[in-house]
């Protein structure tokens, strides 16, 4: 096989931040990189395949011959699905192999606990692969309960650490605070809103200011809330921001709160450390294996993430000293570039290329 000729075909969420950054790692790793996707977005030199539009679970189970056709058109050396219970299903249907899945979080931690028929077909479909990735070890752990015979491998999405990088703390004015979940129920954004507008009600002279980044179905709801507590002040609505935007407004900031019921490594969580941000976070098992115990809170308990904040606002150097640790862990354990070249190497093993 040609070394220029080497075609890698994804399955997944073509708006999706993590999909186009996957893309564009392998084009720079000599793939062409094609996707199969229910909705798509603009990925430069990545030939598209679009599904009918998927409005409910059930419809995936209707795009089977669709995706089929389009695989076989494509005809892949190596074909790489993201998301078990949508794009990995899909994948698993179209009998194209080598076929690489990668677990996101909750299609391995939460939907799958919905009904037997969806476990079932997680395991189905997992059963399939000739190489699942996950990225923690809670993940690999739920991966193997189904018994697959392929390996199982933790690769996590790394930080691109030529725009991630730190700010001068000393530049950093008041005490900033950036979130950067989707407002979707399971990131407890609102939890969030709450916690700050206990500090700000105890520290009015502290500075704070809330910076959420992100977008999602819940922003009419956080905006109502923001209002009624009163925080207009002290809460900015970004929305969705591209890599460049968000380090700018990471720059700013000295914490970072990321307080989902369910996660696995979150990305955003990786970034916030790589710009030396203290972040405090749920108490999952993901968080634990990169964070420190004392930033580690109950989901949606708004009263203990609020103590948290207030520990750290009333102690500077302990957050900047946080903030230090947790670059130091990311040039170490975090570089997305060692994580792309390690997923390069599993590609090479599984096509029997050099």
């Amino acid at each position: 096989m040609a070394e220029a000729n080497r075609h890698l075909c994804l399955l997944g969420d073509a708006t999706s931040p993590h999909i186009q950054r996957w893309a564009v790692e392998m084009r720079a790793r000599g793939y062409r990189v094609s996707l199969v996707t229910a909705r798509p977005a603009p990925i430069e030199g990545v030939e598209q395949k679009v599904l009918a539009p998927v409005r409910r679970s059930t419809d995936w189970l209707l795009r089977v011959g669709q995706a089929r056709r389009f695989v076989q058109a494509l005809a892949p050396d190596i074909v790489h699905a993201h998301y078990i219970t949508s794009y990995g299903y899909l994948a698993a249907r179209c009998g194209r192999h080598p076929l690489v899945m990668t677990a996101w979080g909750s299609d391995l931690l939460v939907t799958p606990q919905k009904n037997t028929l969806m476990r079932w077909l997680t395991g189905w479909s997992l059963r399939r692969a000739d190489l699942i990735t996950g990225d923690s070890q809670s993940l690999i752990d739920a991966a193997k309960a189904y018994g697959p015979a392929c390996p199982v491998q933790e690769i996590h999405w790394g930080v691109d650490l030529a725009r991630f990088a730190p700010a001068p703390w000393a530049a950093k004015t008041g005490l900033q605070i950036v979130s950067l979940r989707s407002w979707e129920p399971n990131y407890n954004i609102d939890t969030l809103i709450e916690a700050v507008a206990t500090l700000v009600a105890r520290h009015p002279e502290a500075g704070v200011q809330l910076h959420l980044l992100g977008g999602g179905s819940m922003e009419a709801a956080l905006r109502a809330l923001v209002t009624a507590r009163g925080m207009e002040r002290h809460v900015v609505f970004h929305g969705r921001l591209d890599d460049a935007g968000m380090a700018r407004v990471l720059a700013q900031c000295k914490l970072s709160a990321s307080v989902p019921t369910s996660d696995a490594t979150s990305v955003s969580v990786l970034e916030s450390m790589a710009c030396g941000l203290a972040v405090v976070a749920s108490d999952l098992d993901a968080n634990r294996a990169w964070l420190d115990a004392s930033l580690l809170v109950p989901p949606r308990d708004a009263a203990a993430l609020a103590r948290c904040l207030e520990t750290l606002a009333a102690d500077d150097a302990r957050m900047q000293g946080h903030g230090q640790k947790n670059v130091q862990r990311i040039a170490r354990d975090g570089d997305r570039a060692v994580q792309m070249d390690t997923m390069d190497r599993l590609y090479r093993e599984r096509m029997g290329t050099p």
